[in-house]
């Protein structure tokens, strides 16, 4: 009885953040949709190499904290803890990371600024670092306690303020680049709007007797960074070397077809948030797996065949005609992403069953021979030279995690 009540549990989790997620993961298309169509070319390069940017930067630093508090909550909220939820330690990694980040951005200002070509999306990276930190501290405290209502608003509320921007554009309120980026900086802030509703819950923060003590916090966070590291470098390298070699608005265009990726990776995070929690409080890891694995078979395999069928096209509607681009390698991006989707599931058996540090390993792997890949330029066409690096980074990666799933599970569950 218990299994069908954790099962229903992580189920319901998933629904209710697919709502929130899904939801998100349209508004975050549209940004850029929106913004392909009122910015110049090289505009548009320069504001997707600021987002790509952030988000490398966010996802290293602040993912595993989030991580780090859905694990650690749910473990002592499945053992009988109400309350009290070790927040110490989580909180001085995130301020750590976060003071260090600002610290190099500072350093670094005159090369950031020369790859923006701007000031003031220089700017709009430091405060949205900074504003992040609170953000997904946020999350990782709704994750824990499977308050995943509230985590589906906060995304909501984040990306629906960001669309503003490029919409206020569009319409004549606003004018330029600068107009567009703000509202990456504004969305993390306006997302803190749903901690009120946190805060009435009643379940506080505290130092609990058995506290999370900084070695084992560190050990876990840092493994995670790894983990993000390697994850941004497969969605973010191939746009980051590009625009080195070929100028900003190729490196757009390759943004723009990584977000076929991107985009239901986004989603993917209703999974993997509300799965974590469920596994590491004693969730039927086999279940929830082989669910999750079907759902994204079936899933991959629509995308695949939509690609086919009208992949160009779509991208030309959504983003103008920049580039061709071809519907093989569409459908060629849209496999690796069932492939990527699905080590990220495997990835979360890794890391509630505490083998994080084993599975970064895996990441890294991956992350490295993609990037070898694209860098050697084997093939010409910078486009093509993604999509297929990024499905053999993909495969890779999942076969890794496929094989440390195999000999985690048959302890976890004979």
């Amino acid at each position: 009885m218990a299994t069908t009540a954790d099962s229903g549990s992580y189920a319901r989790g998933a629904r209710i953040l697919a709502v929130g997620i899904a939801s998100t993961g349209i508004f975050t298309f549209a940004y850029f949709a929106v913004a392909s169509h009122v910015l110049p070319k090289h505009e548009y390069g320069a504001v997707s190499l600021l987002w790509s940017v952030l988000f490398v930067v966010i996802s290293i630093i602040y993912r595993p904290v989030e991580q780090l508090l859905s694990r650690t909550i749910a473990q002592r909220r499945a053992a009988g803890a109400v309350g009290g939820h070790p927040l110490r330690t989580p909180a001085l990694i995130q301020l750590s990371f976060a003071a260090t980040s600002l610290i190099l951005a500072f350093a670094l200002r005159p090369q950031i600024e020369d790859a923006f070509d701007s000031v003031a999306l220089f700017w709009v990276l430091v405060v949205a670092v900074a504003a992040y930190a609170a953000s997904y501290f946020a999350r990782g405290w709704f994750a824990g306690h499977q308050w995943f209502g509230l985590y589906g608003a906060l995304v909501l509320f984040e990306s629906v303020s960001r669309f503003c921007f490029p919409l206020a554009v569009a319409v004549g309120l606003a004018d330029g680049e600068t107009a567009v980026a703000l509202g990456i900086a504004a969305a993390p802030v306006a997302s803190l709007a749903v901690l009120p509703w946190a805060l009435g819950r009643g379940e506080g923060a505290g130092e609990a007797r058995d506290a999370l003590s900084l070695r084992e916090g560190g050990g876990f966070a840092i493994s995670v960074s790894g983990i993000q590291a390697a994850e941004q470098t497969l969605l973010n390298a191939a746009v980051l070397i590009v625009a080195s070699q070929s100028g900003n608005a190729l490196a757009g265009v390759v943004f723009s077809a990584l977000l076929i990726a991107r985009a239901p990776l986004q989603l993917f995070q209703a999974v993997q948030t509300s799965l974590l929690p469920h596994l590491a409080g004693g969730g039927d890891t086999g279940r929830a797996i082989r669910v999750t694995l079907l759902a994204i078979a079936g899933f991959s395999g629509v995308v695949t065949l939509a690609l086919l069928a009208i992949g160009p096209w779509a991208m030309d509607v959504l983003f103008g005609h920049l580039h061709h681009y071809g519907r093989v390698g569409l459908a060629v991006l849209a496999l690796g992403m069932g492939l990527h989707l699905t080590a990220g599931t495997l990835n979360q058996v890794a890391l509630a069953k505490g083998r994080a540090g084993t599975a970064a390993i895996c990441w890294l792997v991956a992350a490295a021979a993609f990037v070898v890949f694209v860098a050697a330029a084997p093939i010409d066409d910078e486009l093509v030279r993604t999509e297929v690096g990024y499905f053999a980074a993909a495969g890779l990666l999942a076969a890794l995690l496929a094989g440390l799933y195999a000999r985690l599970t048959p302890v976890a569950d004979p």
